[in-house]
């Protein structure tokens, strides 16, 4: 009795009648057995960075320009040293930066080394009011050989989901002063000299409220979510494939007894 049951719901399955909820119900489960596997993939990275982070905060500082000709695009959040002069004819500012709540710019200025290379060094927070211009950020140059201390940053092409990407120049202007993304392949088109593919995050002091105010983000060393929502897509898919015949079976039942 029991095995002619479940002999007439497979038959059932994929009748006329039944036949497009079961497409359904297969099709929904398949995107969450899928859904699944993308979160696994989400872990799996998120494991990667978190052990990249650990080993670059592990690693002892680069010191540039003399480690400059390592690939440093591997090194990202590792700690380094640089030491030369900025250029600050060549600085440009990151639009809708906040500090505790006000809206303001980030500075990006090149850093020129004894070697005659440059890095982007991102030196920190100014206010909007006064700003409008690259000649009112002349009151925050720091001339003369410096020695400053951050973490190695890459650079972004395209914005986030959601973001705004920087402008392509129009036709006679030769640069752009105020971006949205640090892009050190972009900006190097309008430098004079050869620039790094990374850039430096100076590091922060908490006591430090004179702009320029240096930022580094807060980076968050867990798994997350990702684990449990896993978990549940394939509950889910489990609930749909193992569930569907079940209520198939007593839908049956109900109308043959």
């Amino acid at each position: 009795m029991k095995s002619r049951g479940w002999g007439m719901v497979l038959r059932a399955m994929f009748s006329r009648r039944w036949l497009g909820t079961s497409l359904l119900v297969l099709l929904g489960a398949a995107v969450c057995v899928r859904l699944g596997f993308w979160q696994l993939d989400r872990l799996a990275q998120r494991r990667a960075f978190n052990a990249h982070v650990e080993a670059m905060w592990a690693a002892p500082p680069l010191s540039l320009p003399e480690q400059a000709g390592e690939d440093l695009t591997t090194m990202e959040y590792r700690s380094a040293e640089v030491e030369g002069e900025y250029d600050f004819e060549h600085q440009v500012a990151l639009r809708n930066r906040y500090w505790r709540g006000q809206p303001g710019y980030h500075l990006l200025t090149p850093l020129v080394m004894a070697d005659g290379h440059a890095i982007l060094v991102e030196r920190g927070w100014i206010p909007a009011g006064g700003n409008a211009h690259p000649e009112d950020w002349r009151k925050y140059d720091e001339p003369g050989t410096v020695r400053v201390r951050g973490i190695i940053r890459l650079g972004q092409s395209r914005p986030d989901l959601g973001g705004v990407p920087d402008p392509e120049l129009s036709e006679g202007q030769e640069r752009l002063d105020f971006w949205n993304l640090v892009n050190p392949e972009r900006v190097a088109a309008q430098v004079p000299y050869p620039l790094l593919p990374v850039y430096l995050q100076l590091d922060p002091d908490p006591n430090d409220v004179t702009p320029p105010i240096p930022y580094q983000p807060e980076i968050e060393l867990s798994e997350g979510p990702h684990l449990g929502y896993a978990g549940q897509w394939f509950t889910f898919a489990a609930l749909l494939l193992f569930g569907y015949p079940f209520y198939l079976r007593k839908r049956l039942l109900e109308e043959v007894g």
